[in-house]
Formats: C-alpha cells, sequence, structure tokens
C-alpha cells in the first residue's frame, strides 16, 4: 500500500509540473545531450507557430533552421556549456517562419558533466516586424499634396486646410472613414512641412496588443523585465519629427493617459527607467469615426481629444467626391498598367457609369481594389467592361439592366394598351443587344459568343433596329 501510494504522489507531481510548465507565460525549451527537444511548453508552442509532435523527440536542428551567421544559443549551451542572457534570436520554425525571441540559454549539469540545456524564451517577434515597417515608414513617407488626386471642391478644401497646417507644429486629428486617404493627408502634412528632412514614424494602434504598444510607443530600459534591452520607443526615433498614430480610437485609455502627459511634458519615459527625456515631435492621429461618437462611447478620452485635434481635417468619402471616380479610375489603370505590364486604355461606358452609381463603402481603397481585379479578369480587351468587374459590381449591374428591361415592358405598372407584346418584346430584344454591344466595346463576334448566337444573326438584328 505504502509503496503504491508513492507512485501515486510521484505521478501526480509530474502532472503538477506539466501544467506548471504550461501554465508560465514565457516559453520553455529543454534539449537532452544528444540535441533531441524533452520539453516544449504551450508558450513556445505559440511563440513559435509550431505543436508538440512537431518538435518533441526530435533534433532541434533538424526542426528550426538559423542563418549563416547566428547559432542556437540552447545548442550552444549543451555543447559548450554556455550560459547567455537576453540575447536576441531569429530564426526559422519547419513551415519557413521568422521568429525573434529574447533568450536566457543555461546548460543542465549533473555529477560535473552536461546532460542537456534549457532556454528560456519571450516573443518579440510582433515588435521586431513592427520596428522594421517602422523603418520603411522612415522610408517610404514620400506623399505630397500634389500626389493626391481630387478636383472635386470638397477634397480640395481639406488639401487647402492641410496646406496651412504645414506651418506650424500643432497636432493635427484627422478624421475619415477607412479607404480614405487619411495617412496621405499625414505624409503630406509632414513633408510640407519643417519637420520633413526629420523622420516620419506610422503606427496603427490596433494592430498591436496592448501590453506591447506601451514598450514601442515609450521604449524599454535594459532589465525592466525578463528579457527587456535598451530600445527606443516610437517618439525617441521621431524625435524632431512626425509621429502619425493611426487609429488612435483604439489605444487602450489606460495608455491614452500617458499619451496625454507625453503631449503636456514633452518628455517620454521609458519603461523601467527612472528618468524622462526630453523629445520634441508633431502628433498627427486619424480616427476612422466622428471623434463625438468615440468620446460618447468612451474610446476616445475628451481631454486628449482637446490635445490632439488643435487643427481638425475631414476627409470626405468618394460617394460625397463622385466627380473624382473618373481622374482616380484612370490613375489606378495607369498605376497596374505599369505593374501588371498591360496596356488597358481604359473604361466602357457602362462601367463609368456603374462606378458612379456605386456607393463606394470602402472608399478610395475599395476603388483601387475594384480597378486591380478588374485588370486581373480581363482577356484580351484593351478596355474594361462589365464582365471584368469583381461579382459583387457585376450583380448589381445585372440587377439595374433587368429592372431596366423590366420597366421597359411595364411589367412593375399597368400593360399598355397602345402596344402589343411584340412590340414590348421586340424593345426588350434592342435593348438588351445595345448593352451586350456596349460592354464588349461593339466587337460583334464577341458580343455574338456573349449571346449565343451567330455573328450573321447579331449583324441582322443590328441592321434591323438600327444600332
Amino acid at each position: 500500500m505504502q509503496s503504491n501510494q508513492k507512485v501515486t504522489t510521484s505521478i501526480n507531481m509530474n502532472a503538477l509540473h506539466q501544467q506548471l510548465i504550461d501554465a508560465v507565460d514565457i516559453g520553455i525549451h529543454v534539449i537532452d545531450q544528444n540535441g533531441d527537444t524533452v520539453i516544449y511548453n504551450k508558450k513556445m508552442m505559440e511563440i513559435e507557430s509550431m505543436g508538440s509532435d512537431d518538435v518533441l523527440d526530435k533534433n532541434l536542428l533538424d526542426v528550426f533552421k538559423f542563418s549563416d551567421n547566428q547559432s542556437s544559443t540552447l545548442v550552444e549551451a549543451m555543447t559548450t556549456g554556455k550560459t547567455t542572457k537576453n540575447a536576441k534570436q531569429t530564426y526559422f520554425n519547419n513551415k519557413g517562419k521568422e521568429i525573434t525571441t529574447i533568450n536566457n540559454s543555461f546548460p543542465i549539469i549533473e555529477n560535473g558533466e552536461i546532460t542537456g540545456a534549457v532556454e528560456i524564451a519571450k516573443d518579440v517577434t510582433q515588435l521586431e516586424h513592427v520596428i522594421k515597417e517602422n523603418v520603411l515608414n522612415k522610408q517610404n513617407s514620400n506623399f505630397t499634396f500634389d500626389k493626391i488626386i481630387g478636383s472635386s471642391t470638397p477634397v480640395q478644401v481639406v488639401i487647402d486646410e492641410a496646406k496651412r497646417a504645414t506651418r506650424t507644429s500643432s497636432s493635427v486629428m484627422i478624421a475619415g472613414e477607412t479607404g480614405t486617404g487619411k495617412e496621405l493627408f499625414a505624409q503630406s502634412i509632414h513633408n510640407g512641412s519643417k519637420r520633413s528632412s526629420a523622420p516620419f514614424i506610422s503606427q496603427n494602434c490596433a494592430a498591436i496588443p496592448d501590453n506591447l504598444m506601451e514598450s514601442l510607443l515609450f521604449g524599454t530600459k535594459k532589465g525592466a523585465f525578463t528579457g527587456a534591452v535598451d530600445r527606443s520607443g516610437l517618439f525617441e526615433q521621431a524625435d524632431g519629427g512626425t509621429l502619425l498614430l493611426d487609429e488612435i480610437n483604439s489605444l487602450d485609455p489606460a495608455l491614452q493617459a500617458k499619451l496625454l502627459r507625453v503631449i503636456q511634458e514633452k518628455s517620454i519615459r521609458r519603461i523601467g527607467d527612472i528618468k524622462d527625456k526630453k523629445v520634441n515631435v508633431r502628433i498627427i492621429t486619424t480616427i476612422n469615426e466622428d471623434p463625438v461618437d468615440a468620446i460618447a462611447d468612451g474610446q476616445l478620452r475628451k481631454d486628449l481629444f482637446y490635445r490632439l485635434s488643435v487643427v481638425s481635417l475631414f476627409v470626405p468619402p468618394l460617394r460625397e467626391r463622385k466627380e473624382d471616380i473618373d481622374i482616380l479610375t484612370q490613375h489606378f489603370i495607369d498605376k497596374y498598367n505599369a505593374i501588371f505590364e498591360m496596356d488597358i486604355k481604359g473604361i466602357n461606358s457602362q462601367v463609368k457609369k456603374l462606378l458612379r452609381q456605386h456607393d463606394w463603402p470602402g472608399n478610395v481603397r475599395e476603388l483601387e481594389h475594384t480597378i486591380e481585379a478588374a485588370m486581373n479578369l480581363i482577356l484580351d480587351e484593351d478596355t474594361i467592361t462589365v464582365n471584368s468587374l469583381p461579382a459583387k459590381l457585376r450583380k448589381k449591374y445585372q440587377q439595374e439592366s433587368d429592372m431596366a428591361v423590366q420597366d421597359l415592358l411595364n411589367l412593375n405598372g399597368s400593360t399598355s394598351e397602345n402596344q402589343s407584346l411584340k412590340d414590348k418584346m421586340t424593345a426588350a430584344e434592342k435593348l438588351y443587344i445595345q448593352q451586350a454591344l456596349a460592354e464588349h466595346n461593339h466587337n460583334v463576334s464577341h458580343t455574338a459568343k456573349i449571346l449565343g448566337i451567330s455573328r450573321q444573326s447579331l449583324q441582322y438584328r443590328m441592321r434591323k433596329f438600327g444600332v
């Protein structure tokens, strides 16, 4: 009985150890003296996007790939006995995904011999990607006011107001629906100001978890937490220039309070540090809804709003500037002609009418994606037709065409006493042929094929109807 009780206790302790290893919010990876994985906890699986079956009982170097100038700190600890602390390491899992961690690696020594090694890892993959994106943002903040496309009064009014904002360093809040081009205005303000030679850094507040956002904004001091290294935040990186905080209403309220302090004091304090550092940064923010609604919903602090909206710009949605659709459409055709090495001339009259009628809930971005999609679907034509448009718009056009035919046949109203069924069918046939020809640039052969009749039959009807 006593022996059985000891075995039961041992089993329970093993289960407890496993639960503890899986419960900690840090990656744990243990290998034996052969380099085979013997412990691999749940957090490590999350960090490396792998399952236990992919790693356990397999040699570490058969599973993970390291660049030529970097080796595994875990393998190094097992082979040489070296202890490594707070080392950043970038490597690839078995699917080729890049992973970046801050590691503490040390050997397991029993009776004076190395029997394995342990690695404790903190995931900074997402943070590294954001930092790389910010470097690209510094290099690619090339938009200026002359690159903002639109001659309509609503957009020209916003451009004029934004140009005036280039003269100062006051905070600017740009409101507008998703896809209206708010960042283009932010870049143009920066590039038109005295700060144009200094960094322009953009960060989407909705894209980063709250626990990473604070260290990303304000930076970290080595030793502040496990794996923390001396790293400048976005405010320091943007010093002397402009920091764009996109979707500011997605920022955690606690961070909004800290941001308010930064604006008031013009200084930041890295996480884990005891000293403040002065920063000279112009803050531009964007918001994808009415700021009044965001304040009422508790998404935006009222006191922060007043600090951020010294200059307020409202970018109009595309449905309020439809006269710009033609020039925007041609711009995107030219853009994707260059990318796809095509030679599309433009759009036909049916497409032009349809683009004008659409409400564009996704705004300019949706229009660009529509043109890009159409140029992927187009075959031998040199003009975009309804058949080349994405299915959603094609379906809308077909429904409107069917309604037009119904109206012509008086199917929704009383039947005219002066018009026979034959006359109505003839009128409907003429309208349908006219629309089909227009959709296909009056290419008779192609239109006949689409209609399912011979070329000669279509030509006969064209003569008959005077088309």
